[in-house]
């Protein structure tokens, strides 16, 4: 099974750090391809499937490092889907090259009330080109950062998803009602463009990925969930 653009992203930014990169519950023998502990690995249950729309994770510093992020799920199911590293003022080319290509709709997920009163947001992808999710992926926080200081970004739409359902997210709690993990949109997004089998694909990984996370965490006498990762 081959590397995911995440994972290579992961391994990019770990051939960069200067110290290991220790989050809760690293003492855990982990597969090095899915990231859960050996004993719950999901690498034979994946099922990668093809979609009209791509996705482009533009990921904060350390998060590709986490066990806990989905944004590598999209990454399982849609294998062109691509990863980069978060900068504000020194974007890789090839994200712009993306941004700018003329063979997709390119579009900034997030929620339209952050969106400013010029910037034009939208509930469903536009018909004609194929659609190119931009997602912001990390904490909440350092997502509105990402919204609010990439300015080679703030061209486009924003494309603001309405879930109504309750998020079965509960490897890092949200931290207010209608805040979602990055797979939870994706699989949304997919069924807005029409693209249900993969939407289907994603939901059946993350639905696997979140079983196993959970069954595979280790607590600690008087200690918080060890394999909850650190905040950065």
């Amino acid at each position: 099974m081959t590397n995911n653009a995440v994972l290579k992203l992961r391994a990019e930014r770990l051939a960069r750090a200067t110290r290991p990169f220790l989050a809760r519950g690293n003492r855990i023998r982990r597969c090095q391809r899915c990231l859960l502990p050996l004993k719950v690995c999901l690498c034979e249950t994946l099922v990668p499937s093809t979609a009209e729309s791509r996705f482009c994770l533009v990921m904060f510093d350390t998060e590709p490092m986490k066990p806990s992020n989905t944004g590598r799920l999209i990454a399982d199911i849609l294998p062109d889907t691509v990863a980069f590293q978060w900068s504000r003022t020194e974007p890789p080319q090839a994200l712009l090259d993306m941004v700018a290509s003329p063979n997709y709709q390119p579009m900034v997920v997030f929620p339209a009330s952050y969106a400013g009163v010029d910037r034009q947001v939208l509930s469903a992808p536009p018909s004609g080109k194929p659609p190119l999710f931009i997602m912001l992926d990390g904490t909440w926080t350092e997502a509105r950062k990402m919204f609010r200081k990439s300015p080679y970004l703030d061209a486009l739409p924003v494309m603001s998803v309405d879930l109504s359902r309750v998020s079965a997210y509960r490897l890092r709690e949200a931290h207010a009602d209608g805040q979602y993990c990055t797979a939870e949109v994706a699989i949304a997004l997919l069924d807005l463009a029409g693209d249900t089998a993969a939407a289907a694909a994603l939901g059946n990984h993350f639905s696997c990925f979140r079983e196993r996370y959970l069954a595979g965490k280790t607590v600690h006498k008087g200690s918080v969930t060890a394999t909850e990762p650190e905040s950065v």
